[in-house]
């Protein structure tokens, strides 16, 4: 496909995330040929289930010919975006879908700032620092938490509360398991 791509082309692939940083039969050679030549404009980290097909995660890489930011690659940790719409399929919604698109007009305006845990922009040194591996997420970090205020001791006393409860009941709904199964002849 990069071969026939024009010199001011450019193409969208939708790919597994495997591609994204696996080495085997070449795959790493390959990629590591298409960033040294700069071509990755940028790759979109997409939630998982987004088609009926396949659960699979994907990604979105876009590679041009003639970037308007040569030497940096946008970066988009997506994947906490969309809204399960069945059991196993999850949608994502315009607003998703927006903010992807103006972050990456931002990006090629060169106008975009990082955004912990969404977006970053890097340079082909820095991708070369990290193997050649275009998983977003080692790029653009994680978002940072808001503090709930509850202090870290009392927290950790109340959720440990909590799971000794958990697992508590836990051996209740157990032993009532064995219990019927045993009612009906079967032992465990």
């Amino acid at each position: 496909m990069i071969h026939h791509l024009s010199p001011t082309g450019r193409i969208g692939l939708v790919l597994a995330n495997g591609a994204l940083s696996s080495q085997t039969g070449g795959e790493g050679d390959i990629r590591q040929r298409i960033i040294e030549a700069d071509l990755v404009e940028g790759i979109i980290a997409l939630p998982s289930q987004l088609f009926y097909s396949t659960g699979i995660p994907v990604s979105l890489w876009f590679l041009t010919r003639n970037k308007q930011q040569p030497g940096k690659t946008l970066f988009i940790d997506a994947r906490q975006m969309g809204t399960m719409v069945t059991r196993a399929v999850r949608e994502l919604q315009k607003e998703d879908i927006a903010h992807i698109a103006e972050t990456f007009e931002h990006f090629r305006n060169g106008t975009l700032e990082d955004e912990k845990g969404f977006c970053a922009v890097r340079s082909i040194e820095d991708i070369k620092t990290q193997d050649f591996i275009l998983t977003p997420g080692r790029y653009v970090g994680i978002a940072e938490q808001q503090d709930d205020g509850e202090p870290f001791e009392e927290k950790m006393q109340r959720l440990t509360s909590e799971l000794s409860g958990l697992f508590e009941k836990s051996h209740q709904l157990e032993d009532e398991i064995r219990r019927q199964l045993g009612s009906i002849g079967f032992k465990i």
